[in-house]
């Protein structure tokens, strides 16, 4: 038999045993919503994904591809934003105004937008930060792929909820990287809450709209204000979504300045070889709705949003120092909120920065909540997709959420890269902790 014909092989039985995954998982969802629904609630469920990240993915089915085969996603500096790609290099860390790493996790074509289909002139789609942009169209295609009209929600009670953080687009210093065109529409174009409105105003929605900025946990924060609103009955849909574009190479040169980007680039997520993170972008977008809804309008659903939970740390050893306490906390919080104890669950995809104290507090943190008195033979399983794509700021928890729906369809958790050896925290849990590895 030729390699072609075992590679074939090969394929045709792996998507056998994935499709036979798949079915299974899907029987696992209906009895957990019916475990949902024996407790008296509607559960909320995610009915549609549309994104995009780093490596050219541009689909959900993309992403999972990009996982399962392992991918670094990440690409050198890009050339068409005005940066001063050759001069912003050097190899050493800890220099103002230059950066010690050459790629990150880029977009291959963050400015691109359908403009026309939108109904937009040159002049306002140049007016418009690229995060508003792509956040237009993938919320469009996030609905598309639940089987719903997009044009038809016009009039509707439903929600859009963002999370984003302003990255520079239109500059702040006397017109950096401000573009030639549509400064007429500047104002509204770089105004985060416009992000969220501007969704709503093109789908004619009429339920909340808001955008959130909690640094790295905006996405999540969003999903979290997405779910309640759909618990209240406060919407009928709901769009939970998480944006990052960077316009400008200021978030590289800041954290090369404090030493903080991995000497190589690559994230290494609860590795005892971990030494710091590198950014990345993203945008990623859930189309949420109550169970009982989804199937009276027959949409697909491709997972259980049992349980959420948002908290801070209120004081402590810095307004930007990672907190074991208050991570327990809110994993115990969504915990109880799902109706569920640590040992329940099987996955975390985990934040997993690659930062040698961050990752240790979390992982701390994962033993404490979802460790105790777990029996060995049945491990918690974990990983970080920032292995893959960087780590994509406000859109980051949305490139979680989105390989944990993908895991749960397919019926198997895609590895991390660059995790071993691993840390201390994990090898002293006997077992209990286990990264996702090849």
């Amino acid at each position: 038999m030729s390699d072609e014909a075992r590679l074939r092989e090969y394929l045709r039985k792996a998507t056998a045993a994935l499709q036979e995954e798949r079915r299974k998982v899907g029987e696992l969802g209906e009895r957990l919503a019916e475990a949902e629904r024996s407790r008296g609630q509607d559960p909320v469920v995610v009915i549609g994904m549309g994104c995009r990240w780093p490596g050219g993915i541009d689909t959900p089915e993309a992403l999972w591809r990009a996982l399962v085969e392992e991918r670094d996603c990440l690409s050198p500096f890009p050339a068409g934003r005005g940066w001063d790609v050759a001069g912003l290099y050097d190899p050493e860390p800890g220099i103002p105004g230059r950066c010690s790493v050459r790629e990150g996790g880029f977009l291959t074509d963050a400015g691109s937008f359908d403009a026309e289909f939108f109904g937009y002139s040159p002049e306002e789609s140049a007016g418009t930060d690229p995060q508003q942009r792509l956040l237009l169209e993938t919320a469009w295609e996030a609905v598309e792929s639940a089987g719903i009209d997009p044009s038809t929600l016009s009039g509707s009670p439903t929600g859009v909820f963002v999370g984003l953080t302003p990255q520079g687009y239109a500059g702040t210093d006397g017109g950096r990287e401000r573009p030639q065109e549509g400064t007429d529409y500047l104002a509204v174009g770089t105004l985060p809450s416009a992000a969220s409105g501007r969704i709503a105003y093109a789908l004619g929605l009429h339920g909340p709209a808001l955008t959130v900025d909690t640094a790295c946990s905006s996405s999540l924060s969003a999903l979290h204000l997405a779910r309640r609103s759909l618990l209240s009955g406060e919407c009928s849909l709901a769009l939970a979504a998480g944006v990052t574009v960077m316009a400008v190479p200021d978030v590289f040169l800041e954290h090369s300045r404090l030493s903080a980007l991995a000497r190589d680039g690559r994230t290494k997520p609860f590795s005892a070889e971990a030494d710091g993170g590198n950014w990345a972008e993203g945008v990623g977008v859930l189309l949420l709705e109550r169970l009982s809804d989804a199937e009276r309008g027959g949409h697909p659903v491709l997972a259980v949003v049992r349980g959420t939970a948002v908290g801070q740390n209120g004081t402590s050893n810095g307004l930007a120092v990672p907190n074991g306490p208050g991570q327990r906390r809110v994993m115990a919080r969504a915990l109880a909120d799902a109706g569920l104890s640590g040992t329940d669950v099987d996955y975390v995809e985990a934040h997993g920065t690659g930062t040698p104290l961050g990752d240790v507090m979390e992982a701390e943190a994962m033993l404490a909540v979802y460790g105790r008195a777990r029996p060995p033979e049945r491990p918690l399983l974990f990983g970080s997709v920032k292995s893959n794509l960087g780590h994509a700021q406000s859109a980051s928890g949305m490139a979680g959420i989105m390989k944990a729906v993908l895991a749960l369809g397919y019926g198997t958790v895609p590895a991390t890269l660059n995790c071993e050896p691993p840390l201390e925290t994990v090898e002293r849990s006997g077992g209990v902790l286990r990264p996702v590895v090849r």
